[in-house]
C-alpha cells in the first residue's frame, strides 16, 4: 500500500502544518476542505489514539451535517466527494487503490453497471459521492447497499452514512499505517 507511517498521536500537535495535512491525507483523502476544517483541531488537541482522533473529526463532520448553513453543506460535500467513485479507473490515493482492488470491474456489462449505479447515486444525491467501508465485502453486496441507499432518497441519512463510512475507513487505515507496536 504505502511506506508512510503515522507518528505517535502525542506528537501530532507539535508537528508542522504540512505534516498534519499529510496525516489527514493518509487517513482520509487529500482534500483542502478537510484541511481547513480539521488541521487546527489536530494542532491544538492531543488524542490518546488515532481512533480518538478520527472520532474528533467525525464530530466536526457531524456538526457540518446538522448545520442549516449552505456553506457548511458545501464544505461537507467537498470532503465526502474527495473519495474516488467506486470502481473508478484513475485513483490517486494509494490507500483507495488497495481498498478498491477487489471491486475492480471487468470490462463490459459489470463495468457499465457500476458506472450506471454511480451516476444514479450522484443524480439522487447531487454533490455527494457514494462512500462505503468495503472491508472485504464483495461487489454484489456493495452494489445492493448502494441501491438501498439510492432507493431511500434521504440526503440527511446519506450524509450521516457517508461520514460513518469515511471514519471507519480512516480508522482502518490508521491501524495499517501505524508502527507495529503503537496504540490505535
Amino acid at each position: 500500500m504505502t511506506s508512510y507511517k503515522l507518528p505517535e498521536t502525542s506528537a501530532v500537535p507539535s508537528l508542522p502544518t504540512d505534516q498534519v495535512v499529510a496525516i489527514l491525507d493518509h487517513l482520509f483523502e487529500p482534500c483542502a476542505s478537510l484541511h481547513t476544517l480539521s488541521a487546527d483541531l489536530l494542532e491544538k488537541e492531543t488524542f490518546a489514539s488515532y481512533d480518538n482522533l478520527v472520532d474528533g473529526i467525525h464530530g466536526q463532520l457531524q456538526t457540518l451535517a446538522e448545520s442549516p448553513s449552505h456553506q457548511d453543506a458545501q464544505m461537507l460535500e467537498s470532503i465526502l466527494s474527495a473519495h474516488p467513485r467506486l470502481g473508478e479507473k484513475k485513483i490517486d490515493s494509494a490507500q483507495s487503490q488497495g481498498e478498491q482492488a477487489q471491486l475492480a470491474a471487468t470490462k463490459g456489462e459489470e463495468e457499465d453497471k457500476l458506472e450506471r449505479k454511480n451516476a444514479a447515486y450522484e443524480d439522487t444525491f447531487p454533490g455527494l459521492r457514494y462512500v462505503v467501508f468495503v472491508n472485504g465485502r464483495d461487489r454484489a453486496t456493495i452494489l445492493d447497499d448502494m441501491q438501498a441507499r439510492i432507493d431511500r432518497k434521504d440526503v440527511h441519512i446519506e450524509r450521516v452514512e457517508a461520514i460513518k463510512a469515511m471514519c471507519e475507513i480512516a480508522k482502518d487505515r490508521a491501524r495499517k499505517l501505524q508502527p507495529k507496536n503503537a496504540d490505535i
